[in-house]
């Protein structure tokens, strides 16, 4: 009986690189793109970048770091000001998820104190954030803020494209057209999707054809998923595109 050797597939990791040369820039988010190039521009020394998951807000927010040399805090694990330079720049991702109002307060307070440079990001205005101290509201209310608009046509066709093409995929004008027909019109969608149909394809040793798609890929979970991860999740490292990506 001849030898056949089993293939497993094997889970690369696809971490985010945030690389300004991986960022795609569209007309939905070419108002933020002009806001991030005219730092000295900005009132109080502030600005917020807003939108739903997956438009390219933590991309941006750590181009814009690189280039000002600026100390990057994460919302979701920030519990002190440790971090918080003296002087220069700094970039709170994910903001409106800091768990401890108080802190959040503080670190407003200190970079204004400080004459620190201050980029946000969250899925919503600082205006509308669900705030309780009176104090942090009417700071917030007072941040300009710019949204990243819904990705167009062009964009969520280049963004299915390169995260094939990140996972050295395979894929047909046909079935990428299939997809983007189908999908959620969002990048967190299009990821899920490719992922799924990578690690399908893998296990069946099969090519990315519609049929495959169609087979692999129930558009209702992807859809509920992807909603629930713009109302309650931050955007997940799934992919080195993963902030538009």
């Amino acid at each position: 009986m001849p030898f056949e050797r089993l293939q497993l597939p094997l889970p690369f990791p696809h971490q985010p690189g945030y690389a300004a040369s991986d960022f795609l820039p569209d007309d939905s988010n070419q108002e933020a793109m002009t806001w991030l190039s005219r730092t000295a521009d900005w009132p109080d020394r502030r600005l917020a970048v807003w939108g739903q998951g997956g438009r390219g807000k933590s991309h941006l927010l750590h181009i814009w770091a690189r280039q000002n040399t600026a100390v990057v805090l994460a919302g979701q694990t920030l519990s002190s000001l440790d971090g918080v330079p003296e002087t220069g720049a700094l970039a709170l991702d994910d903001a409106d998820t800091v768990a401890d109002e108080r802190i959040l307060l503080h670190l407003l307070n200190t970079a204004r104190d400080r004459s620190l440079f201050l980029l946000l990001s969250g899925r919503a205005a600082p205006a509308r954030w669900p705030i309780a101290l009176p104090d942090l509201s009417s700071r917030l209310r007072a941040i300009t803020g710019v949204e990243i608009q819904p990705p167009g046509d062009d964009l969520l066709r280049a963004l299915l494209m390169r995260m094939a093409a990140d996972r050295q995929l395979k894929m047909g004008e046909a079935v990428q057209e299939w997809l983007l027909l189908r999908l959620p019109r969002s990048a967190g969608a299009l990821r899920e999707a490719v992922a799924r149909l990578d690690h399908e394809s893998m296990v069946c040793q099969q090519p990315i054809t519609r049929s495959l798609a169609a087979r692999v890929l129930d558009i209702e979970e992807i859809a509920a998923s992807d909603a629930h991860e713009f109302s309650m999740a931050p955007e997940p490292p799934s992919s080195r595109l993963a902030g538009f990506l």
